[in-house]
């Protein structure tokens, strides 16, 4: 019996592939190609041209990760902005925090959050009917440059790398109007690659969120799926230097939003300990000023 496998084909010349048990779903959308399919190895998987976005195995360590730091290295987060993020999971960690108020998701791509939803319902769960979820089939670029200032506490970017469809998500514009739109404490997040890999993604972000916030700063996830070692998460915010938080005042806040032991990977100690960068990622982060 012949074995079919996807190859992923983030790298000319290293990857990784899957051996696909059943195919769930191939399409091309108005700005993407889409393959959804179920592995032995790890479940369902989410493929957006040709690169592996998330597998319901370890799809918890970036979504943990991805928000509840930013959600709780913020005082008092509870206007949330997502931009991104179509298959949901975001969107559920963020309304796992009975603090949050009002979640508006934003994604181009309405193909992403429909054929998540038929294929991969268990990784947004019940977000989708949450009340305090808008979800909009849109550019999250003309919503950034749309919104009224301090519209709100977190913007959560969660996007391709930054080429095609995700490419100006990365601009100096984008950036600028995102510091618009935070409150004065406000702070946002984005993924920044593997930078074993990746590391002009993580530089080149960094350099042209510091010209519009006064902290910038990152910190790591091991997401298994995403090659090369450790993923990092790109942090800039108008409030306190991230880096410089305790694991008793994230508990804290943790325990206020009602999310402490429900989580797979995020605790407050790994949350304080993932601001601790190894050399060759810190280099990559501009020098602090002053």
């Amino acid at each position: 019996m012949s074995e079919t496998w996807i190859n992923e084909t983030l790298y000319p010349d290293w990857g990784q592939r899957f051996r696909v048990t059943r195919e769930l779903a191939r399409t091309r959308s108005d700005f993407q190609d889409i393959v959804v399919f179920e592995s032995e190895s790890h479940g369902r998987v989410l493929v957006l041209d040709g690169v592996i976005q998330i597998t319901e195995r370890d799809e918890f360590v970036y979504q943990e990760m991805l928000t509840h730091v930013p959600l709780l290295t913020h005082p008092d987060a509870r206007r949330v902005l997502i931009i991104g993020a179509g298959d949901g999971g975001v969107l559920r960690r963020v309304l796992q925090h009975k603090t949050v108020e009002k979640a508006v998701m934003v994604e181009i791509d309405g193909a992403v959050i429909d054929l998540s939803k038929q294929y991969l319902p268990d990784i947004a769960g019940d977000a989708w009917n949450d009340p305090r979820a808008e979800v909009i089939v849109g550019d999250g670029i003309d919503y950034v440059a749309k919104a009224k200032d301090g519209a709100f506490d977190v913007i959560i970017v969660d996007s391709t790398d930054p080429i095609g469809v995700g490419e100006v998500l990365f601009t100096d514009a984008f950036y600028r109007d995102c510091a618009r739109i935070l409150s004065s404490q406000g702070l946002i997040v984005n993924q920044c690659g593997v930078p074993f890999m990746q590391a002009d993604e993580l530089r080149e972000t960094s350099l042209r969120r510091a010209n519009f916030f006064p902290h910038v700063s990152a910190y790591v996830a091991a997401v298994p799926t995403y090659v090369g070692g450790f993923m990092t998460l790109g942090v800039a915010t108008k409030g306190e230097e991230p880096a410089h938080q305790d694991a008793e005042t994230v508990r804290a806040r943790a325990e206020k939003a009602g999310i402490l032991g429900t989580t797979r990977y995020w605790t407050p100690e790994i949350h304080v300990g993932s601001f601790n960068l190894p050399p060759y990622i810190a280099e990559n982060l501009p020098t602090r000023r002053g």
